[in-house]
């Protein structure tokens, strides 16, 4: 019995989409913003879950690589494909806020998100829809912009300035992605989408998230291209909010209260949001944002117990359907 169930385990994980990968980023911005309002143990516990999730997706990653080339290459060309360097660079970013013994680790994990990204992406794009995709097309920017989080993090943290200057090439890069990817963005999804439509908002908390990290670069303070970056950085957070609101009252309107992997997705955007307006409090120094962040902190939070709790149901009945029933040969 127990080899029936652990052979059920294995072919439920085998199966896993690219889209688990939005696991790993809802777990990793949750953990960064615990940190952020000072619930440090929390935040490492989601940490080392989401550590030890980055690692068993990787392993996957190599397996179908080396023994299903055909299907590796098919998921390769999805933008959920580009979950792994979100991910990669969200850890990046909580590893490198554990302090300075850290940081070898959080650039080596840029180092991998940068070459995955260079792998994926042109994969990604030449295989795009002209229109109609769901909110998973964002994903361009996401992973874009994970490389500008990650980038400007470390450009403080080590710092090198011009680490500042490639997260902000990235920061401008990720931007126009995600004008080309809203073209295609089918807009029934804010109604009919099964989780990653909030990526829409998502992409563009990043984006904020990015502006915040590369206000804080000591280098480019009080300059006019420092003004100038805090107001673009403000007005993509008010469209955030804005975009949450829009997807906070269609869940209301049209309640989509079954498990799916890309309720994943909506984590991510909720966490990130509350990141991102906690960051600008600091950096763009506005101090009453950090209250409403500290709310949708929470929020996100308790999304990600009932997405986990889900997961876990879900699991467990697919586990049960794999095993043979008794009698059954």
């Amino acid at each position: 019995m127990t080899e029936r169930r652990a052979g059920a385990a294995a072919q439920w994980w085998a199966e896993l989409p690219p889209a688990a990968g939005s696991a790993v980023m809802a777990t990793g911005i949750v953990s960064v913003g615990l940190h952020l309002v000072g619930s440090e143990g929390l935040s490492v516990a989601l940490l080392v879950l989401g550590c030890a999730a980055w690692l068993a997706l990787a392993v996957d990653f190599g397996r179908r690589l080396l023994r299903q080339r055909d299907r590796w290459e098919h998921e390769a060309d999805t933008p959920p494909a580009l979950t792994a360097v979100a991910a990669t660079t969200v850890l990046g970013t909580r590893v490198s806020l554990l302090g300075a013994g850290r940081q070898p680790l959080a650039v080596a994990a840029l180092l991998v998100a940068v070459v995955t990204w260079a792998v994926l992406l042109p994969h990604v794009l030449r295989h795009w829809q002209r229109h109609g995709m769901p909110g998973a097309v964002f994903l361009v920017c996401v992973a874009t912009q994970g490389l500008a989080v990650l980038g400007a993090t470390l450009a403080v943290a080590l710092p090198a300035l011009w680490l500042a200057w490639a997260a902000l090439l990235c920061f401008g890069l990720g931007l126009v992605l995600y004008a080309v990817a809203f073209t295609r963005f089918d807009l029934r999804q804010i109604d009919t989408g099964a989780g990653d439509h909030w990526v829409a908002g998502g992409a563009l908390a990043i984006s904020a998230l990015a502006g915040a990290k590369l206000l804080a670069v000591p280098a480019w303070r009080g300059g006019a291209g420092h003004d100038a970056l805090r107001m673009v950085t403000l007005a993509l957070l008010a469209v955030v909010l804005a975009w949450y609101l829009l997807l906070a009252v269609e869940e209301l309107r049209h309640p989509r209260w079954h498990y799916d992997v890309r309720r994943w997705a909506t984590v991510f955007p909720m966490g990130m949001t509350a990141v991102a307006t906690l960051s600008a409090a600091a950096s763009a120094s506005v101090g009453w944002l950090r209250t409403p962040g500290q709310v949708l902190l929470w929020i996100a939070a308790a999304a990600w117990a009932v997405v986990l709790i889900g997961l876990v149901r879900s699991a467990a009945r697919d586990v049960r359907a794999e095993r043979p029933t008794p009698g059954r040969r």
